[in-house]
């Protein structure tokens, strides 16, 4: 019996999993919920999301990952246990190896405690590797090649964008800033212009059906329930893309400033590259609409979406699950 291989993309808000042979057979939001009275697991996922906002006081519903790196251990391995149970059979008799992915700008001792809560979680091996080069594998860049490649990726904690050539980084930047900053500029202006708070349900609801990163000709508008702060009751309001597209503009500014300095430290040669090739945008963040047309006009460099954009991370990994002796050396630390 051959010993399972698993590749897990850990996101700030979702984990997706691909495990070697079956392709991606998981994706879950990353949420965990914790009896505190009992100091145990009680719902690891979906299920635990749709607990959000929604439990009495002994029950804590929240994120273990902040940023893109693990902010609870415990709870983090307890989640990892969770997504490896799930997606093997065998896991008791054969330990499985594990690639996770992990932020660029990730520190030694984030990635070690990665690699601990991933051995903690059941594994034989684990290793981690660097999500944009996994994002890049992903898209289906030839990340070999000799020539420039830019990725930018979109997740929930971090947006990272990088340059590419040989097989390794020429020259990367990171923000803390991407699609739960988005949602958190959503909520304050709603609170700030019609004084009302909305859930997080209502917050994805908005950027899914009515965000966009430009001002848009032709309105579209949402209406969304929330509780009202001044009189403490629930209240109905109607918004439009527009509003959003407002709300947002200085976040999204946070992340275009992180792709010009990039694009300001590449060497000009892989600067030219860029320029005919034009920039892949991977992630979550990346299906927003218009979002690469404003880095375009932002830079004056083309920008364009991956496929699939939100699985390109789990896909690279993957596919460097597939090929482990080629991509180890490179991209890789093993404990």
């Amino acid at each position: 019996m051959l010993r399972p291989k698993i590749a897990i993309d850990l996101g700030t808000c979702n984990s997706l999993v691909y495990v070697l042979g079956k392709g991606i057979v998981l994706n879950e939001p990353s949420v965990v919920a914790v009896s505190i009275t009992e100091n145990k697991i009680l719902a690891v996922g979906e299920e635990a999301k749709d607990m959000i906002g929604r439990t009495p006081e002994d029950i804590k519903v929240y994120r273990p990952l902040k940023d893109g790196v693990i902010a609870d251990y415990r709870v983090t391995q307890a989640m990892l246990k969770y997504f490896i149970r799930k997606t093997t059979k065998y896991v008791r008799f054969l330990r499985p190896e594990l690639i996770i992915s992990v932020p660029a700008c990730i520190t030694s001792t984030e990635r070690r405690a990665v690699i601990e809560a991933a051995m903690g979680a059941g594994a034989k091996q684990a290793y981690v590797a660097k999500e944009p080069i996994l994002a890049a594998i992903g898209a289906g860049i030839p990340i070999n090649s000799c020539s420039g490649q830019m990725i930018i990726d979109i997740g929930g904690g971090t947006s990272e964008v990088a340059v590419i050539s040989l097989g390794g980084i020429v020259t990367t930047h990171s923000v803390r800033v991407a699609g739960d900053k988005i949602d958190i500029a959503i909520v304050e202006y709603i609170k700030r212009k019609y004084n009302l708070a909305i859930g997080s349900q209502s917050v994805e609801e908005i950027k899914i059906k009515i965000g966009t990163a430009l001002p848009q000709k032709e309105q579209k508008f949402l209406e969304i329930q929330g509780r009202d702060l001044v009189l403490g009751l629930p209240r109905n309001i109607k918004i439009s893309n527009n509003e959003v597209c407002e709300a947002i503009s200085d976040t999204l500014g946070e992340i275009i400033q992180a792709v010009k300095q990039v694009l300001s430290e590449t060497p000009p040669e892989l600067s030219a590259d860029i320029m005919n090739k034009g920039m892949v945008m991977a992630g979550g963040g990346a299906l927003l609409p218009k979002f690469n047309e404003l880095i375009a006009q932002s830079t004056g460099v083309p920008c364009f979406v991956a496929d699939e954009a939100l699985f390109c991370v789990v896909k690279g990994t993957g596919l460097v699950l597939e090929h482990l002796d080629e991509y180890k050396k490179v991209i890789m630390s093993k404990r």
